[in-house]
């Protein structure tokens, strides 16, 4: 089983090459997402597991951008990437916890997570997040691995599992599990990336909760 504990340790390990692995290969889903996302001027964005920042610049720079991370050591790289950029629609880099956001309700006109679902330990309560922190109305956004119908790759993934603490991730996490646990109604599914290897979720934020007051929400 994953824990934050076990997350920040596994990432705070790949923060030092993660952008020469993982970069250009989950490059295409991040811009496939941002399109699909279809930005609007002023839209406020919050994009929960940001790691080192690698889809900041691929935000329009008439959208305010937040992003989150449990992990210090890759956030230290999103905010050098935020500088060296000079993006100054990203409005807030912070540690913290997607399964527990510091955020009012309501705040965010998309909410998107990238590579993040297999990540966390409790996808029902990442969900339960994204949705109490989008606006009613507005839209959340997945791009993420998904167990794989290939039997040979999705007997390889089966295999890996046992080690989900160690990678930091569920490389055996079901697209139909997600959807039945968290209630997801999506609006759209579609393969992106190398071989069909990853997934594009798109749903609207239908499902409302009660009001938890934290911090507020940010303006330019």
């Amino acid at each position: 089983m994953l824990d934050i504990n076990a997350i920040e340790l596994a990432y705070s390990r790949y923060s030092r090459c993660y952008d020469m692995i993982f970069g250009a290969v989950f490059q295409p889903g991040r811009k496939a997402i941002v399109e699909l996302m279809d930005c609007r001027p002023g839209d406020r964005v919050l994009e929960v597991g940001v790691g080192t920042g690698l889809s900041l610049p691929l935000y329009p720079r008439n959208v305010q951008v937040t992003g989150i991370d449990i992990s210090p050591d890759m956030l230290s790289k999103a905010l050098a990437r935020k500088r060296r950029g000079r993006l100054d629609n990203v409005l807030l880099l912070s540690v913290m916890d997607a399964q527990d956001m510091e955020f009012e309700d309501s705040c965010f006109d998309k909410v998107v997570a990238m590579y993040v679902a297999s990540v966390v330990p409790d996808p029902g309560r990442l969900v339960d997040e994204m949705r109490r922190v989008c606006k009613p109305n507005g839209t959340i956004e997945f791009v993420n691995h998904f167990h794989s119908r290939n039997p040979l790759l999705g007997s390889l993934e089966n295999l890996l599992a046992p080690l989900s603490r160690h990678l930091g991730f569920h490389p055996d996490f079901s697209l139909q599990g997600f959807i039945e646990k968290t209630g997801l109604e999506p609006t759209y599914i579609h393969p992106v990336n190398m071989f069909d290897f990853f997934t594009m979720v798109e749903a609207g934020n239908r499902k409302q909760f009660h009001a938890k007051a934290m911090e507020p929400c940010l303006t330019s």
